[in-house]
This record gives structure tokens, sequence and C-alpha cells, in this order.
């Protein structure tokens, strides 16, 4: 068991493991007969509510230093997502013939999964520096990337999108400010009448007390309700900013159970079959993306560093989450995107796999240089030795002997 475990906490263990879930949910939908569950009146709240975790998991896993950094912050959403954004958007209009919603397809595969990146940089042997460019890269562009796809659906689909088009897109953002404002507001004045307590272990910061922390728990899964309710994506995204009650490690595991929640659905909507063309040419452009966008922000990080970088391209939950939430507006973004994401991981693993391969093949040794023919050393002449000899008369007298 401990094994399987261990396993699954690796890349390769992880897409596997995310396989098995989709298979499981097609093996449903075929089973019962089930049908486009994407019709359903709950699918749309089920969504935002694990696109509101996903958000929430991503942004509070930046780290406080992350946000403190402009540059690593403006590169990550400029470089780090839009001009991927339009490197993919541009292949896919090209070469898949579906018009303006290559873009939307482009904008759902542009992030990097800071899930996989976490289990990612506890292996790798890229330096500290580029470890903490590609965790606070991954973890800034999941909400840019979620919230791009929200607001270009209401423009794609004419004001019928869970954003409302143009018209909602003003009230959406000044709805989005006030809610994050207001619960800003209410964790300040509950932390200042709330002290940290000191850490038993003197490695890990002060954290605020138990009793605390589950309740802010608690509020925090109501926070999440209403952001799905309202789709109030970008507020709770700019909750995690700030609100971290020192329940981290729950909610890591509750963006896992939301990320295996979210591809048992996905398998589910795949009963329609998968276009394989489009999805390998839309992976195909995201990982190739990620590399044009790496080499050109990691351009100041040593070679080793650049090509970590150029080939961390990891898809996760944000995408999965994303091509449900297009599936009533494109019924054919599932069968795209899944097979994008299955192959942006089969290329981050065998590129990786390859590049630290050749990192890790040995050094020749050195071939000697060739010793020019010499003279034989010239051999000593024997030293003579006297070794005294008795004479019959009973004398003894010297004797030369050579010594060898």
């Amino acid at each position: 068991m401990k094994v399987l475990a261990l396993f699954v906490q690796t890349p390769a263990g992880r897409l596997v493991t995310v396989v098995l879930v989709a298979c499981a949910g097609l093996l449903l939908a075929g089973a019962g007969g089930a049908p486009d569950v994407a019709t359903g009146s709950w699918y749309m709240w089920a969504v935002g509510a694990l696109l509101a975790v996903g958000l929430y998991g991503s942004a509070s896993g930046i780290p406080r230093e992350a946000v403190r950094d402009l540059r690593v912050v403006v590169e990550a959403v400029t470089v780090g997502v839009l001009l991927k954004t339009l490197l993919i958007a541009a292949v896919m209009y090209a070469f898949s013939g579906l018009g303006p919603a290559a873009i939307l397809l482009g904008v759902a595969v542009a992030q990097i999964d800071p899930l996989s990146v976490a289990a990612l940089t506890g292996r790798s042997q890229m330096s500290g520096r580029a470890k903490a460019l590609l965790s606070a890269w991954a973890s800034f562009d999941d909400p840019v990337t979620a919230l791009l796809t929200v607001y270009l659906i209401g423009f794609a689909a004419g004001g019928t999108g869970p954003a409302g088009g143009l018209s909602g897109y003003a009230t959406g953002l000044a709805l989005n400010a006030a809610f994050a404002a207001v619960v800003f507001g209410l964790w300040a004045l509950a932390r200042s009448y709330v002290p940290d307590r000191p850490s038993a272990d003197p490695g890990r910061p002060p954290a605020p007390p138990r009793w605390f922390s589950v309740a802010a728990g608690l509020v925090l899964l109501g926070l999440i309700a209403v952001a799905a309710t309202w789709f109030l994506m970008l507020g709770i995204a700019l909750i995690g900013l700030f609100y971290r009650p020192g329940i981290a490690w729950l909610a890591e595991q509750i963006t896992q159970v939301a990320f295996y929640a979210a591809t048992f659905v996905l398998g589910m909507l795949l009963i329609g079959g998968v276009d394989l063309g489009p999805g390998l040419l839309l992976g195909g452009a995201a990982f190739a993306a990620q590399i044009a966008a790496g080499l050109l922000i990691a351009r100041r990080l040593p070679r080793a560093d650049r090509v970590y970088l150029a080939l961390g391209q990891q898809n996760g939950i944000t995408a999965v989450i994303l091509a449900l939430t297009l599936q009533p507006y494109l019924p054919y973004a599932v069968s795209i995107v899944a097979p994008a994401i299955l192959t942006v991981n089969l290329l981050h693993l065998v590129s990786n796999a390859l590049w630290e391969r050749r990192g890790r093949s040995p050094v020749p040794a050195p071939v000697p240089a060739p010793v020019p023919a010499s003279v034989p050393a010239p051999v000593s002449a024997p030293v003579p030795v006297r070794v005294p000899v008795r004479t019959p008369a009973g004398f003894l007298r010297p004797m030369t002997v050579p010594k060898d």
C-alpha cells in the first residue's frame, strides 16, 4: 500500500491515476446510458464549486515572497499566459478550422498545474531559484487563465456565458471586488483579536490556534459555496492571497479531491468520443508555447534551468475544470481538451526523462596520453660487497660478491 501511495505521487503515477479515474467515469456513463451530464441543472453550480476550490488552492499556494516579486508576477501574467495563449490560439486557428473558439481552447490549456509542479520540484535537479520561479508561475497563471476563460465565454457566447457578456463584465468585476474586500475586512478584524500561538518547532512560523483554524476552514467552505453560486471566481482567487488560516495541508487535500472529481465527470462526458486530431494539435501547441515562453522568461538563468522551465508545461485541475466549464457552450470542448491534457503530460514526462537521463549520463574517463618511447633507463652496475671467507689455514680474508 505504501509503494502504491508513493507511485501515485510520482508524475507517471499521477498520470496513470488520472487516466484510470477518467475511464471509471466513462464506464459509469456507458453502463448507465447516462445522458449528457452538462445539461443537468446542477452541472454549472458543481463546476463552479470545483473551479472555486481549484482557484483558491492555486492562489493560497502562492508564496508570500512571490507576491512581493513584481517582475515574476508581471512576466507570469503577460509572457506566461498571454503569449502562450496567443501562440496556441494561432496554431489552432490556422490548422484546426475551429475559428474564434480556438482562443478559448488555447486559454484552457495555457496554464501550468501547480499540484504537478509541487510533485516535480521535490525530485527535480533544478536550482532553488528555478524551482521558486516555476512554482510562482504555476500558481499565478491558474487564476488568470480561469478568469480569462470565464469572461471570454461571455463574449463568444453573445452574453450568455457565466460572466454575462460585456454588460455583466463591469458588474461582475464590482461584485468580485466587493466580495474580496468584505472578506478581507472581516479577516483582518478576526486576526487582530486572535493572536498567533508560538510553534513548538523552531523552523515553523507562528500559527493561529487550532480552534480558529477549524472555524476559518468552515467559513472557507461557505465562501466557496457563495463563489460557486454567484460565479465570483476573481473574488475567491483574491481571497486566497490573504485568507490562510493555517490549514494549507487540508486545502491541498480538498484540491486533490476536487481534481479527481472533475476528472471523473470529464470521463463521463467522453461518452460521446474524442476528437483525437485537434486534441493532439492542441496539446502539442501548448507544449511548444511553453518552450518559447519558458526560454524567454528564464533567459537570465543557467542553461540547465532554462531547459527545465521550457519543458515545464503540465496540465491538471484547472484545465480539466475549464473544459467542463466550456462544454455547455462548446459541445466539443471536452472531446478536444481531454486528449490535449494527456498529450501535454506525456510530452512532459518523456522530454524531462530524456533530459535528466542526458544529465546523468556517465562522463567517459579521460584516455591517458600515449607515453612517447624513451631510451631505457641505464642499469646501474652492481655494488660490490665484501664478504669474509674462511681460508683453509683458518684465517679470514675478504671476498668481493656482486650485489643484485
